[in-house]
């Protein structure tokens, strides 16, 4: 009995050092493969006014900021604006403060990272573009339009997180310190599927199709390597709230009725993150903006890619020409395009 017991503790054992071997190695090979991936895409760190700022470049023709959600970096940018580049736009996508390469600056408020889109462009001689943002992306990108009213031809907001009367409470703090590990984010990811989906914004009991279950995966696995993006996404989280809620100020000086701009904001009415009713008060908020809505697909838009981006390109056709090309900073124009 005596050496069954131990032959049992041998057998299982190897099957356990056998499963570390394997968890390990699937690990260190899809990190290998995340961080691949990412130097593919071509980035680069450009020193500006406001301080380093991570970017990427990519197609011709007018230009189109885009400005990634939480989680993110300048591959979200790229992943989500990948029609534009298609359609004759010039994306340029940034890294928010926190983000991969982008550091966290002292100053790394709303205020600082508008300013930040601002410098970016200066460095790239771009007067003017379009704006794209996603999620929490958009806080940012409404300030900076707000201060720069020049430099922004068209707003597009996507699920916009938005200020309002419901409250959504963001992931716990306990949370975000263990998902600054990569091997317990990844493990996350490979192991706990519907919890990262919920955190992501797939509504709870949303039937995945194999074609947006697909469209899941490539979004979650972009979100590797998380020890690169945890600063940004702490400051998204916990450290814009006032500058989040003055938006909807009407005393504040870079509010939402101050800009003139054009606006166009998409949501999904099952989005659990964006609550639908911040994100129509937000839009009414704005002199110049279209509400577009769709029944269902969550924070992601799941399910409504083409009628998504039918609509984007008929708004980015009537205020922003394909044709124009980027427009240079001249002279005797200063940083707020005047």
């Amino acid at each position: 009995m005596a050496k069954y017991k131990t032959h049992l503790f041998i057998l299982l054992a190897g099957l356990m050092a056998m499963g570390v071997v394997a968890v390990t190695s699937r690990y260190f090979g899809e990190m290998k493969a995340a961080r691949q991936a990412l130097d593919a895409l071509g980035s680069q760190v450009i020193e500006t006014e406001c301080g380093p700022i991570e970017y990427a470049r990519a197609g011709e023709g007018y230009p189109l900021l885009a400005v990634h959600g939480a989680l993110g970096g300048f591959d979200a940018g790229l992943m989500v604006a990948q029609p534009a580049i298609a359609a004759g736009y010039q994306v340029i996508s940034i890294s928010r403060f926190g983000y991969l390469r982008s550091p966290l600056p002292e100053n790394a408020g709303v205020d600082g990272q508008a300013e930040a889109f601002a410098c970016l462009l200066d460095e790239l001689e771009i007067r003017q573009a379009a704006v794209l943002a996603v999620s929490g992306g958009a806080t940012s990108a409404i300030r900076f339009t707000a201060r720069y009213p020049q430099r922004v031809s068209a707003l597009i907001l996507l699920s916009p997180a938005a200020p309002g009367d419901v409250q959504v409470a963001p992931p716990p703090e306990a949370a975000l310190t263990l998902m600054r590990s990569d091997f317990v984010y990844w493990a996350m990811l490979t192991y706990l599927k519907p919890v990262m989906q919920r955190m992501i914004g797939v509504p709870q009991g949303f039937v995945l199709t194999p074609q947006t279950d697909a469209e899941v995966k490539e979004i979650l696995a972009a979100t590797l390597p998380s020890s690169q993006r945890m600063d940004g996404f702490y400051l998204d989280n916990f450290g814009v709230t006032p500058d989040f809620y003055a938006e909807i100020s009407e005393s504040s000086p870079y509010s939402v009725y101050t800009i003139k701009t054009p606006v166009l904001v998409i949501h999904a009415l099952d989005d659990p993150l964006a609550a639908p009713e911040n994100v129509r008060g937000l839009a009414e908020k704005f002199p110049r903006a279209r509400l577009y809505e769709v029944p269902d697909g969550g924070h992601l838009l799941l399910g409504h890619s083409e009628e998504m981006w039918s609509q984007m390109m008929h708004f980015l056709r009537s205020h922003a020409a394909v044709a124009s090309g980027s427009r240079q900073l001249g002279e005797s124009e200063d940083r707020d395009g005047r």
